[in-house]
C-alpha cells in the first residue's frame, strides 16, 4: 500500500512492530518519551495515513498533529488489526 505523496506513519510500540506492518510504513512509538519531538520533525505539508493496533493512539495521534498544524492526517479506522484482516 504506497499511494504517491501518502506518508504511511505507525505510532505502535516496537513489540507490535515486530509481528508486521504495513509496508513502507515509518515507525514513532506513540509511548516513547520523545514521540511529541518526533512528529514535530515531520513536515506538515504532507499527507499522512496513520494506524496503530486498533485505531485509538492514531486517532490521539491525527488530533495531536491538527492541534500542530497538519492539514491531511488521517486514522486508519480499525488499525493493523482491520486492516491485516482485509488483505
Amino acid at each position: 500500500m504506497k499511494e504517491p505523496g501518502v506518508v504511511i506513519l505507525d505510532v505502535r510500540t516496537p513489540d507490535e512492530t515486530a509481528q508486521g506492518k504495513i509496508d513502507g510504513a515509518i515507525e514513532i512509538d506513540f509511548y516513547s518519551d520523545n514521540f511529541e519531538s518526533e512528529i514535530e520533525k515531520l513536515d506538515p505539508e504532507k499527507t499522512y495515513l496513520v494506524y496503530c493496533r486498533s485505531g485509538n493512539r492514531s486517532a490521539k495521534t491525527c488530533n495531536m498533529m491538527a492541534s500542530k498544524g497538519f492539514k491531511h492526517c488521517y486514522n486508519l479506522l480499525g488499525g493493523y488489526k482491520a486492516w491485516t484482516q482485509q488483505q
